[in-house]
């Protein structure tokens, strides 16, 4: 089960790859209680999160219903996780008539959340990152919540401090950021009026081989253009490995909340990492700027203590972004913007 390609050919390869769930989460859902809803399935990260759930609960001999809303990108996209088992709802969460009509499933997992372009519409943003949470929270008051969060809630913190831990005190940058931690605090609240168990995930950075910070870089490398130093140091996870700690992070849901940092074991270089690829693609690579004395940065040992380290090192990530961008494996044109510092993203 834990054995892994040495490259990765398609798109069908890496979403199995994605989606993959081990023994340990197996287990997990061979006794876990009620079924699952994922709000926001429809982005990045929730078609494999949904997907790996719906695996764990057949090996598991389980029979889940499983059930994901969003807007949807189109309706091959939704037909697409409909094929994974998965049953789908239509609609804008933003919608509170769509909110009270949601059935209420035990175990929620909360995914949606605005990001880019919003400093260009802050009050959609603090709608969709605050607002939307409350209403959650009180729809789902009896349920088991994972609401996903970000690092960005942490301030910018030394290399030698090694991340921030769940325990220091969040200082987010910027309306996005700030909006965020709106997220969490409400979910806090339902928590403790209503006595919900919630885990809140701040996950710092999911990469995989369409998207993510490291696709970021590979390309800036590839395509010979400077690499911005601005943000010099980073951590990042694979998502299929992320995947297996939010759900891992149904059954440590508390009250009040529980928050988990979900990122890599290592502190990276954006110039060690960008040198690297230009090893891989054979090109010189350039940079802008210089590094500053601070990042944004995570501590996970707290979740590694609890359900183990993540499985697919960083070398092998590289290398598997690499050899994707060399066979012009599809990209999904949805940049980072890692290297911000003043969270205007």
């Amino acid at each position: 089960m834990n054995s892994f390609p040495d490259s990765i050919s398609n798109e069908e390869q890496l979403e199995e790859l994605l989606s993959r769930p081990d023994d340990s989460l197996v287990e997990m859902f061979s006794r876990l209680e009620g079924d699952l809803i994922f709000l926001g399935i429809g982005g990045k990260i929730g078609p494999s999160l949904a997907r790996m759930a719906k695996l764990a609960c057949d090996k598991a001999g389980v029979n889940k219903k499983i059930t994901g809303v969003s807007l949807f990108e189109s309706k091959e996209h939704q037909k697409k996780i409909e094929n994974s088992g998965i049953g789908t709802i239509h609609g804008d969460l933003l919608d509170t008539d769509l909110i009270r009509s949601l059935p209420k499933f035990q175990n929620v997992i909360f995914l949606a959340g605005m990001k880019f372009g919003s400093s260009d519409n802050l009050s959609l943003t603090w709608a969709v990152n605050s607002y939307l949470p409350a209403l959650v929270a009180e729809h789902f008051h009896q349920s088991r919540i994972v609401a996903f969060s970000t690092g960005c809630v942490y301030p910018l913190v030394t290399v030698e401090s090694g991340g921030s831990t769940e325990k220091d005190n969040p200082a987010p940058v910027g309306e996005y950021a700030q909006s965020c931690l709106g997220r969490e605090r409400m979910f806090e609240y339902g928590s403790q009026k209503y006595n919900t168990p919630v885990s809140l995930i701040r996950l710092n950075y999911s990469v995989e081989l369409r998207y993510g910070v490291l696709v970021d870089i590979a390309l800036k490398v590839k395509n010979k253009q400077p690499v911005d130093l601005a943000m010099g140091y980073f951590n990042v996870i694979w998502q299929g490995d992320a995947n297996y700690f939010v759900l891992r992070s149904i059954e440590l849901a508390e009250c009040p909340t529980r928050i988990i940092n979900i990122t890599g074991p290592e502190i990276l270089s954006v110039r060690s990492v960008a040198e690297e690829f230009g090893k891989h693609f054979s090109v010189d690579v350039q940079f802008s700027g210089q590094e500053s004395k601070t990042a944004l940065l995570s501590n996970s040992n707290l979740a590694y203590s609890i359900m183990g380290q993540p499985k697919i090192p960083i070398n092998q990530i590289i290398k598997w972004i690499a050899d994707w961008i060399n066979n012009d494996g599809r990209i999904l044109d949805k940049p980072t913007h890692f290297e911000v510092r003043d969270g205007k993203y």
